[in-house]
């Protein structure tokens, strides 16, 4: 009986410590890929997380909690990333950063949404939305508004005639390409050529000699910067002399690495890098994460997702609340013009952001990029 008293003490003691230790600290989880091939892009999420937060505890915390920042890899695959949702969950997070693919963001939504987890990801898949789950919100844009951009960018400014349009077969990559190619369609575009590559594959040679046989005035990858800087290579490689233009994940210093002489005169379409920004967040937080890492964001997104994460800290704090509910509901119905990173934006009621803007950029000789088209 002794022992079982003693127990049972020990047991309350422990259990007196946990809430204590709770009480003090609230948990941010990060998902991610820290690993695999577009690992610079999650480590630059990751890294932009924890400058914001040490910056938060330093001021004092969260609501006077301290902030513990838990990190989980996915990887970028839908296996990975429902592994990593509920790692987090049993974690006790109260809110989730990413991850940056869509195909990740979406393996995750339905456990983040069962527990009444926020989760803020710049996963550009009109579908992240359709589930209407109040407890996702998105920090950058949807395809449809990239397409139509692009559409009108193909068929008004640059006229081309003969469009082909190649994507991977993920989520989002395909997505794009049916936004872009349905937009051209609706402008009275010519869409010449749609097809799909394997993401990974290191030899597009037959696909590309198909679209040579087209002669089209521009080559459109909807997919990520890893197969695009090579499929830029290679289309000079068999003297296909058509524009090559980027969708917005070719954004990234590892495409200019990939196509080495041949990024030159590619354009992107993209809102507007880290380095134009010209708001007062932008200034400040850039220049902090240069100084603490020695080095800039490897493109927009971790710093679209820096957004998301202070706009959940600015519903913490407006409707002094961890209730996730609420501060859900502060974010769509009462965050106005939140002063962003990347500009002011508000969030409507399904969760997708409003305020994002698009822009297309040229690669110069240099790597550097030049403005080429803004509307």
């Amino acid at each position: 009986m002794k022992l079982i008293k003693l127990a049972s003490a020990f047991a309350l003691s422990a259990a007196v410590a946990t809430s204590v230790f709770a009480a003090d600290t609230v948990k941010i989880g990060v998902q991610a890929p820290i690993t695999g091939k577009y690992a610079n892009e999650g480590q630059g999420i990751d890294n932009f997380v924890r400058l914001i937060v040490d910056e938060k505890n330093k001021e004092g915390g969260l609501l006077g909690k301290k902030i513990e920042v838990v990190t989980c890899d996915d990887e970028a695959k839908a296996q990975k990333a429902a592994v990593c949702a509920k790692k987090l969950a049993n974690a006790g997070v109260f809110a989730v950063i990413g991850s940056y693919t869509s195909g990740a963001t979406e393996a995750a939504q339905t456990t983040y949404y069962r527990n009444k987890i926020l989760q803020t990801s710049d996963g550009t898949s009109d579908s992240l939305i359709k589930r209407k789950y109040w407890t996702f919100f998105r920090n950058s844009f949807p395809n449809s508004a990239q397409g139509e951009f692009t559409a009108d960018y193909f068929v008004n400014q640059k006229k081309y005639k003969r469009i082909a349009i190649l994507s991977d077969y993920s989520s989002y990559a395909d997505g794009l390409a049916n936004s872009v190619e349905d937009s051209v369609k609706k402008l009275g575009g010519n869409v010449a050529f749609r097809g799909k590559i394997k993401s990974g594959t290191q030899n597009f040679t037959a696909i590309l000699t198909k679209i040579k046989a087209l002669n089209p005035d521009v080559i459109y990858y909807s997919g990520y910067y890893t197969d695009g800087g090579l499929l830029r290579v290679q289309q000079q490689q068999l003297g296909i002399k058509a524009d090559f233009v980027g969708g917005d994940s070719n954004d990234n210093p590892d495409f200019l690495k990939l196509a080495g002489d041949a990024a030159e005169g590619v354009y992107l379409v993209n809102v507007p890098t880290p380095d134009i920004l010209p708001y007062e967040a932008a200034k400040k937080y850039l220049t902090a994460y240069e100084a603490r890492f020695n080095m800039k964001p490897p493109s927009i997104w971790a710093v679209v997702n820096a957004d998301g994460l202070r706009a959940v800290m600015e519903g913490v704090e407006k409707t002094n609340s961890f209730d996730t509910k609420k501060i859900s509901e502060y974010i769509r119905n009462d965050m106005k013009d939140f002063p962003g990173i990347t500009g002011p934006f508000n969030i409507r009621e399904d969760g997708e952001r409003v305020g994002a803007s698009l822009m297309v950029y040229q690669i110069q000789e240099d790597g550097s990029y030049k403005v080429s088209f803004n509307k």
